[in-house]
């Protein structure tokens, strides 16, 4: 049995550059900017039967905000309607409304929480 070498495929054979540069490609070199993730406020509504103290407990616990922090922002959505609770990327903003809403429902009250982007 006899075996041959492969031959080498037919490549093209590269010119050398004259010392000019007369064919000379120059590439310019752009960088890519991507923008940063949009970002949403998570967003407390008020209702009338919602225990305040439940509220801050919410607060302190999704949010990690500390009693009087938390306090201050349920006397805000009491006062204001709704109150934003903290800024976070979409999915994490996502997250913490299903645990909100997840939490009022097994405690068996009306809290509305959503996100909405931040302007």
């Amino acid at each position: 049995m006899v075996t041959k070498n492969p031959s080498q495929p037919n490549a093209p054979m590269a010119k050398p550059l004259p010392p000019d540069g007369g064919d000379t490609v120059l590439m310019e070199r752009r960088t890519e900017r991507t923008k940063p993730p949009g970002m949403y406020q998570v967003v407390l509504l008020n209702d009338d039967y919602t225990p305040m103290e439940f509220v801050v407990v919410v607060i302190q616990e999704f949010f990690g905000k500390d009693r009087e922090t938390a306090t201050q922002i349920m006397l805000k959505i009491h006062l204001d309607g709704k109150g934003v609770c903290g800024v976070f990327s979409k999915d994490v903003a996502a997250t913490k409304v299903d645990q909100v809403m997840e939490a009022a429902k097994q405690a068996g009250h009306p809290l509305q929480c959503v996100s909405e982007p931040v302007a």
